[in-house]
């Protein structure tokens, strides 16, 4: 069977400024037996959009998915978990991310 295996599960994005989006990549290989083909991926609220492969990963072959969380309307600590759902033996598959959300300071308007 396939075998999703990630370079790495866990990414700190540290402070950013509130309405920032930020990009994470999380780089896999299939080191399984046979062809990889993930079917989707679970995200917990519309602030994250997660792209992935649409096509099957050939044994040996790897990739990446793309999550993209928009920090618009959160503050102060984040701690995500995505679901990678796929054909692996590993699946479902957890990526996390998190980091620290800082509220932009309301501009004085010129009196």
């Amino acid at each position: 069977s396939a075998y999703i295996r990630f370079e790495n599960t866990k990414f700190d994005f540290g402070s950013v400024k509130q309405g920032r989006v930020v990009k994470i990549e999380y780089f896999f290989e299939n080191t399984g037996k046979s062809p990889l083909i993930i079917s989707n991926i679970e995200v917990t609220c519309g602030c994250t959009v997660a792209d992935f492969p649409h096509y099957p990963i050939k044994q040996g072959e790897s990739g990446i998915i793309l999550i993209t969380f928009n920090t618009k309307e959160k503050y102060d600590r984040q701690n995500r978990t995505v679901d990678v759902i796929s054909n692996a033996s590993n699946s479902p598959t957890k990526l996390r991310f998190k980091g620290m959300i800082l509220e932009e300071k309301p501009k004085k308007k010129d009196q």
